[in-house]
């Protein structure tokens, strides 16, 4: 019950196929049955360091199992194995505490997940006023919203979003590998405007929860309210797809995001990202607002498009 789409061996062939990282995904049986599972990423870069991830370059991960038993086997081949890689720690990215006794960090980020409604119009009312008076411009404005089979038109949006914060994009790949890998557990929705892409979003479905994962939009979104509008046309396109809860994903607490994401009616929820350390005597801090990023952030804000697109993803794959 605990598992979540990133736990999904579709995430880890995404990222082996895309970075080339080596990928562990580790099964606990007990009488020939499957009772646990933990997926681990082997990310290896001069810029930021040696781990083993559950999971890399998600939000999400750790073990899942039914006994613990099964949930110490699992640490132990994790612990066998990083001591064979020589990494400095094991990060377990999990929703809430497993390892008491290990070094963890709760205050960094939060998640936000609610259920959206029975109805179009359940939807809609459930989404604060102030937020849904933002939706109802974006009506107005004439917005429509597209399932797109143009990944083209996606990664320009994005890469435009991520480069203005700051941020190396992942190479079109990435994105080409994830919708491949999950086949109809994901798709893309973009918002248009008069004919032009102006929001666009990546997003996976799994049990009852749609996931907006890989998210952006262009500058004129702003004044037409696009941002909002494609996450009110998103959870309608979930609605018709028959899911019932909406995963608004991970923000930093004191953020931009958060703010956002609380705004708009959810409560945000700590994740407890634990490790176990090796050869590190500190926990990894890879993260925009560590103080020695906030050059690189900076100087990454002025650069071209065309470049920031070039040089990202060599750096965007040792982000993890």
């Amino acid at each position: 019950p605990e598992a979540t789409v990133l736990h999904l061996s579709a995430w880890s062939r995404a990222i082996h196929k895309t970075f080339g990282h080596k990928i562990y995904n580790l099964v606990a049986r007990e009488n020939g049955s499957i009772v646990g599972i933990l997926p681990l990423i082997h990310v290896k870069t001069r810029l930021f360091g040696n781990q083993l991830i559950s999971n890399a370059f998600a939000v999400y991960g750790g073990p899942v199992a039914d006994s613990d038993a099964a949930h110490d086997a699992l640490d132990q081949a994790a612990e066998d194995i990083g001591k064979k890689l020589n990494v400095g720690a094991i990060e377990y990215r999990n929703r809430s505490r497993l390892r008491p006794g290990w070094p963890a960090k709760t205050e960094s980020y939060a998640t936000f997940r609610r259920a959206m409604g029975d109805t179009s119009d359940a939807i809609l009312k459930n989404i604060p006023r102030k937020q849904r008076a933002m939706v109802r411009k974006g009506i107005k404005a004439g917005l429509k919203a597209v399932v797109d089979q143009s990944r083209e038109r996606h990664f320009a949006i994005y890469s435009e979003s991520v480069r203005n914060l700051g941020t190396p994009v992942f190479p079109r790949s990435l994105f080409q590998n994830l919708l491949s890998c999950y086949g109809d557990r994901a798709d893309i929705l973009t918002i248009e405007h008069e004919g032009r892409a102006i929001a666009s979003v990546l997003s996976f479905y799994f049990r009852n929860e749609v996931v907006p994962y890989y998210g952006g939009s262009i500058p004129a979104a702003r004044a037409i309210a696009g941002n909002d509008y494609m996450y009110w046309a998103l959870m309608e396109h979930a609605h018709a797809r028959g899911f019932t809860h909406f995963d608004f994903g991970r923000s930093k607490f004191g953020t931009g995001p958060f703010s956002f994401k609380k705004n708009w009616g959810f409560e945000p929820s700590p994740l407890a990202y634990e490790f176990k350390l090796l050869r590190d005597q500190e926990l990894p801090d890879v993260n925009p607002l560590n103080p020695k990023y906030q050059l690189m952030i900076k100087t990454w804000k002025k650069l071209p498009l065309p470049i920031a697109n070039r040089v990202g993803p060599f750096v965007a794959r040792g982000l993890g």
